[in-house]
């Protein structure tokens, strides 16, 4: 198995009546109106486009279809592909709607494909490039790894309309599509069935691509993460027949005495809860337990790829959790490498144990601003659903750094609070801490138990158990792994001076 090669991209520009492709999308939104593009294509086939809304077919709902065959134009056929209300409209939406739009192509066995999409001046058009780069390479990767894939259509070329062909537009297609194939990599790790994608192996795909982007990596075995004292994530993995493994890439694109942005990972690769073992109902997704790992590894290869002026390092640490007679138990004590002890209250608040022990090493290597990525309680996914991740952290400026970042990225995060009170749940009468505080805001304290491993080190924690997976399909994706807060990452790394 293998991530699939991204379609060919490139930008093309003149009157839409002269493209030659087998489809060409067009947006057409809920104003009801034919300005901009939709206008155009009404014009060139002869009122046809007028005559579906006078029909009342064409409504512009977000991503409505309606298909229909021209003539006398070059194209094969025009897909108007419904943008909803244009004040929504935005680049996560033109992200998506370029997703839908190639996904539909697939479906329909096209070939060659011409997104035509306009949008509103609010919107800057590099960034709206970049995201009709990105979803026409993220839409077309499915997690059905196993399946017979000779009915599915195959998508040799896309085009992306532009008014002008400049450099400026080029690289920002040439952004979008690098920056996706990182992410579909990511998604493709997590995709795979535990059995297939477990620590070790996931240690040497990564390691792999590592070496084709020419990035610095290094791989502790289990042996050298129990000499490095790193207790706490080796309690999660005791129980397991697997070994663990803690991968470290390093990217060197800044300065030599500049700043080094830490990406941390949570790399559960299968999570059962331990001792304290989850429901038997859906802990098939469990596998996706390792989305956080996944997403740090793939923003690091992608600003690997774009070349990116900055210094950044990807540590994430990779476990099974699994409940057997070495497993370890409520009432249990382990301790961390910063040498802070933890009782072990419930044996499924299993990821802070790893992400503690990969926090302080990312320190330790130079992490001079952290952010952590994991799929780390159901509590976020209470509070916040599958619409947005919770960020929190300290000082609030870094905080606010990293969601600024992630709304110029187009993804979704929600600022929680981490009042020192929360502590008060977590503390024990044996040990440094406990792992676990109750049911009671269990995402902030999981957050404040993630605290005490950063120091004075600006640090921001990303929940992404909401978003880091969909259990059902979309018209941009099918169910599956997200690569939720890559292009955060990115973004964020980008902007670092």
């Amino acid at each position: 198995m293998s991530v699939q090669a991204p379609p060919n991209l490139r930008l093309v520009s003149g009157a839409l009546g002269d493209i030659d492709s087998d489809l060409l999308v067009v947006l057409h939104g809920q104003d009801g109106g034919m300005n901009g593009l939709a206008g155009e294509v009404d014009k060139v086939t002869d009122g046809a486009v007028k005559a579906l809304i006078d029909g009342g077919s064409l409504t512009g709902r977000a991503f409505s279809t309606e298909w229909f065959y021209p003539a006398p134009i070059k194209t094969k056929r025009i897909l108007l592909l419904g943008s909803g209300k244009a004040d929504e409209l935005n680049v996560r939406t033109l992200r998506r709607l370029a997703a839908a739009a190639v996904r539909h192509a697939r479906a329909k066995k096209a070939q060659r494909v011409c997104l035509a999409f306009d949008w509103p001046s609010s919107i800057d058009n590099t960034a709206a490039i970049q995201a009709l780069a990105d979803g026409a390479v993220t839409g077309l990767a499915d997690s059905d790894l196993y399946k017979d894939h000779e009915k599915k259509g195959t998508i040799l070329e896309v085009s992306i309309w532009s008014e002008n062909v400049t450099d400026t537009a080029a690289k920002a297609m040439e952004r979008g599509s690098r920056i996706a194939q990182e992410i579909n990599f990511g998604r493709w790790l997590a995709d795979e069935p535990s059995n297939i994608m477990y620590p070790s192996r996931v240690a040497d795909e990564v390691s792999h691509r590592a070496d084709k982007l020419g990035i610095k990596w290094s791989v502790l075995g289990e042996d050298e993460i129990r000499v490095a004292g790193m207790g706490s994530l080796l309690s999660v993995t005791q129980g397991s027949a697997r070994a663990p493994r803690v991968v470290v890439l390093e990217y060197r694109g800044g300065a030599d005495d500049g700043e080094t942005l830490a990406f941390v990972g949570k790399g559960v690769t299968f999570d059962t809860g331990g001792i304290s073992i989850k429901p038997a109902a859906d802990m098939h997704y469990m596998k996706y337990d390792m989305c956080g790992a996944a997403a740090a590894v793939s923003a690091l290869f992608a600003l690997a790829s774009l070349g990116a002026r900055v210094n950044a390092l990807a540590v994430v640490g990779l476990v099974e959790n699994m409940p057997s007679g070495t497993a370890m138990r409520p009432g249990d004590v382990v301790r961390a490498a910063n040498g802070k002890s933890i009782e072990i209250i419930n044996t499924d608040a299993e990821g802070r144990l790893v992400l503690a022990d990969v926090l302080d090493l990312a320190r330790k290597l130079g992490g001079s601003k952290l952010v952590d990525i994991a799929t780390l309680t159901g509590a976020i996914k209470v509070a916040l659903g599958t619409a947005a991740a919770g960020a929190m952290g300290s000082p609030q400026a870094w905080v606010d750094t990293v969601i600024a970042a992630s709304e110029r990225a187009g993804e979704k995060l929600w600022p929680m609070p981490l009042y020192p009170e929360y502590f008060d749940q977590i503390k024990s009468n044996i040990a440094d801490m406990m792992n676990s505080g109750g049911r009671y805001g269990g995402a902030l304290t999981a957050g404040i138990f993630l605290k005490q491993f950063v120091g004075d080190t600006p640090w921001v924690h990303l929940d992404v158990a909401g978003t880091a997976w969909t259990e059902k399909d979309s018209a941009w994706q099918m169910k599956g792994a997200t690569g939720s807060m890559v292009r955060t990452l990115v973004e964020l790394a980008s902007a670092q001076k």
